[in-house]
């Protein structure tokens, strides 16, 4: 069956091989939140590494005509792996449809055209350096890893739906990351989904045999290291610390309604405030209140009202820790031709309602929050979807928020928490991580689900508690090895109690990074190159 399988695949040609590579790439997004069928990969990379094995030269054996076939064949799985996984964003240019809904088609197309260049860019690299045998697959796996870290960088970065989150389909297969990172599992997954394809190779099978067989030992490696990992005695939980987080559950479009601001803001009040659990526990026992970004549909600190009803809310010792958008003067009014700044921001509010710490949100999101290019796109009629004049404005660093009688957190604002190794200070580490975020733009999609992940992946990879509150869902206490202590599903209106858990010594990965991941693709690479001059020589 495996070789029926590979010489189909090796055997197609023109549309039929770009078809073949757009179903594999498609079906390989069901390993994602929130199917989480990993397993599919077992068939989906193995048949990305026979259609990289069928792009031969047909004129005179030239190299171009197999690197340019092997990265279209990359290309369209690329394509089938990105559309078929980030086809949700479309949701969001139907909150205000009359306005945004013609973009729509666009976004779902382009984003995912976009990102499978990477993929693109790596089955190239790889078919550069391709020979019959195990090593082929140590080249590609290594080629997608470093694709998938520099789209995590390039252009601001955009690692929504890395490779390595299909590996982590569960809480054991995620500790891997707390020492190799979300690109590092990205590395094994490939690796290891792939290793089949030796199987339907000619020639010396003690050779194929041993790597599958090392391949199984690596993967028995990880789930054993998980499931180790998980039983080890876990930190305490923080003494003295009680929060209760809010999830309002408004309708994106409902946010923004003249006339609205009122209920919705009595909402979290009330929601805030009222009695929870089968002991009934009175918000004069919850220590740290939670609501998500953007909470208000008003500018906080233009509202005294506000404030001082947010003081009558809390107990005395009582904190506010809250998401709002914030405005100030702009700085170069003249050059922006706009009056004011404003700021995607995470506020510390006291009982008597004096805001005493905010951090400004500074990775924003394209398109959503500022427009790239503004002054050539506005001609061409698009604007950014959050509507503040000029889009939102950077924050100038991220920095540590300290909330008086609770540890030091680090602030993660919406897509903020998808950044492998960029969500704590290493050298001045913080208790925990907080997590505000506001999915309503995508409603019940997978989208919410694959933020979730995300966002337990960087739980793992710091060995830090981290507290998610979301809008619509999905809101979540997850300790520092990525469980989920308490959560309130998508699309709930309601609050929940929970301690803070405790943080874990520093992780390896935050010692040292992606470096170490980097040299060992550096040497995949070179031996891969020498092994590929020498078969040529002999040749």
């Amino acid at each position: 069956m495996i070789q029926s399988l590979a010489d189909t695949l090796i055997l197609s040609w023109g549309w039929r091989r770009w078809g073949a590579a757009f179903l594999l790439g498609a079906l390989a997004a069901l390993s994602q939140a929130p199917f989480d069928l990993f397993f599919v990969l077992w068939l989906c990379f193995p048949g990305l590494v026979w259609l990289i094995d069928a792009t031969v030269s047909d004129d005179g054996g030239r190299m171009g005509n197999a690197v340019r076939g092997a990265a279209a064949v990359g290309w369209w799985f690329g394509f089938g792996y990105f559309l078929a996984g980030l086809w949700w964003i479309g949701s969001a240019f139907l909150v205000e449809a009359d306005d945004f809904a013609w973009m729509m088609p666009f976004a779902v197309l382009a984003m995912p055209a976009g990102l499978a260049l990477f993929w693109a860019g790596a089955t190239a690299l790889s078919r550069l350096l391709w020979m019959e045998g195990p090593l082929r697959i140590l080249v590609l796996a290594a080629a997608i890893s470093g694709a998938e870290w520099l789209r995590g960088h390039v252009l601001t970065g955009f690692p929504w739906n890395a490779i390595g989150y299909g590996f982590a389909a569960n809480t054991v297969m995620m500790q891997p990351a707390a020492l190799v990172g979300v690109y590092g599992l990205g590395f094994i997954a490939v690796l290891v989904f792939a290793a089949p394809a030796v199987l339907a190779d000619t020639g010396r099978p003690a050779r194929r045999l041993a790597f599958l067989a090392a391949v199984g030992v690596l993967f028995a490696a990880c789930l054993g290291y998980g499931a180790w990992r998980l039983n080890q005695p876990g930190p305490a939980d923080v003494a003295d610390v009680r929060l209760r987080i809010v999830q309002p559950d408004i309708p994106q479009a409902e946010k923004w309604v003249p006339g609205n601001a009122r209920w919705i803001f009595e909402r979290y009040l009330d929601l805030s405030s009222a009695p929870l659990g089968p002991d009934d526990t009175r918000l004069d026992k919850i220590t740290h209140v939670i609501w998500p970004e953007s909470a208000f549909p008003f500018i906080l600190t233009q509202e005294p009202g506000a404030l001082s009803s947010i003081a009558a809310l809390l107990p005395e010792g009582t904190v506010l820790i809250t998401g709002a958008a914030r405005a100030e003067p702009a700085a170069d009014a003249g050059a922006s031709g706009h009056k004011t700044d404003f700021y995607n921001s995470i506020y510390v509010i006291t009982d008597d309602g004096t805001i005493v710490d905010a951090y400004d949100k500074v990775h924003l999101v394209p398109f959503g929050e500022y427009l790239p290019l503004r002054a050539l796109l506005t001609r061409l009629g698009l604007e950014n979807l959050v509507r503040v004049p000029g889009g939102f404005t950077p924050g100038f660093r991220h920095r540590e928020l300290s909330p008086p009688g609770a540890p030091e957190f680090s602030p993660l604002i919406c897509y903020e928490a998808i950044f492998s190794g960029a969500v704590a200070d290493r050298d001045d580490r913080p208790g925990w991580l907080l997590n505000l975020t506001n999915d309503a733009w995508f409603g019940d999609t997978p989208g919410p689900h694959q933020h979730l992940r995300q966002a337990r992946l960087r739980a793992v990879e710091e060995g830090l508690p981290l507290v998610r509150d979301a809008n619509t869902g999905i809101s979540a206490v997850i300790d520092a090895r990525g469980r989920i202590r308490a959560q309130l599903p998508l699309g709930r209106k309601g609050a929940f109690d929970s301690a803070l858990p405790g943080a874990d010594a520093p992780t390896l990965y935050v010692k040292v990074g992606d470096w170490p991941l980097a040299l060992i693709f550096i040497t995949i690479f070179a031996v891969a190159g020498v092994a590929r001059t020498r078969r040529r020589g002999l040749s």
